[in-house]
């Protein structure tokens, strides 16, 4: 199947209905030095729901070139199953996507479900996760939203509160930190302040599950940061998945599902079964011409 019909047909689309469309190119490139192979799973593939706006696929591509076997996880994540071999060793991919330049979809009128209309496979985001200890913040989080509109309404106001008393820093980035510490401790990066949204979502009998993925700075005022990986979260409100980024707390353009779990123990973007060490990465995510 030639890797240009999706695109194609896509445009057929946009042109028909009169949309602009943006041309996005992104992708990542990861150097590592293993000092013996090394088993390796990477998660570095757009999400499967966005193979109608292709242009280029971005295929998982290594130096030295290695066998990849791909498969799809528990959560219907693509994943990429590889052994690295002794020495430098880089992994990278590139895609052009289509995108039609509107932010996150919103719905304010979004009901909350009770918990017995709620499908069965969305009952596993109900629970505490890895990072998401939800048994030592559902006090607080009754507390805090207890009183606050149920539904959309509710969301947005867990977003407001972390997006207000979580301090944004990389600095700040530890691989190990709860949402509960991410609360007593006040800062964090992107995948904290999801986690404690997530939490509280959680502990308010609102489906949550952690999302990573691309995020361009498409309409954000300059300077704009280094590009990186981000982390959002989705809730299941009115019968459907719906994006909210405590961290940001806006609506934005330009995002791109790589995964989604419990929590970013579920999608790591590379995972490595031995010693090894990151020379240097490199994500982008930008207009292309």
């Amino acid at each position: 199947m030639s890797k240009n019909f999706p695109s194609q047909a896509r445009l057929g689309c946009f042109a028909k209905s009169g949309l602009s469309y943006l041309r996005i190119s992104l992708g990542c490139r990861f150097d590592f030095e293993f000092p013996k192979s090394t088993p390796m799973i990477a998660m570095l593939n757009v999400d499967a729901t966005r193979y109608c706006d292709l242009e280029q696929l971005d295929y998982l591509t290594t130096t030295p070139c290695v066998p990849i076997e791909s498969y799809l996880d528990a959560f219907g994540n693509w994943c990429s199953r590889l052994t690295a071999p002794a020495g430098a060793f880089t992994m990278a991919t590139h895609g052009i996507f289509f995108d039609t330049g509107k932010t996150d979809p919103a719905f304010p009128a979004a009901y909350q479900h009770a918990v017995q209309d709620l499908p069965a496979e969305s009952l596993v985001y109900l629970v505490g996760s890895r990072y998401c200890d939800t048994d030592v913040l559902s006090e607080e989080a009754w507390r805090l939203f207890g009183e606050t509109k149920t539904g959309w309404a509710r969301v947005q106001a867990i977003c407001d509160y972390v997006h207000q008393q979580v301090t944004f820093g990389y600095e700040h980035a530890r691989a190990t930190r709860t949402a509960s510490e991410t609360l007593t401790e006040g800062r964090g990066v992107c995948r904290d302040f999801t986690h404690l949204a997530i939490s509280f979502c959680r502990c308010m009998n609102i489906p949550a599950r952690y999302c990573t993925g691309y995020l361009s700075d498409i309409g954000e005022s300059e300077p704009h940061p280094p590009c990186d990986f981000a982390a959002w979260m989705e809730v299941f409100l009115a019968n459907r998945w719906w994006i909210f980024d405590p961290c940001n707390n806006q609506r934005r353009i330009g995002r791109f599902l790589i995964g989604h779990g419990r929590d970013a123990a579920d999608v790591p973007h590379t995972q490595t079964f031995g010693e090894n060490t990151l020379r240097s990465f490199e994500v982008w995510s930008e207009i292309s011409s």
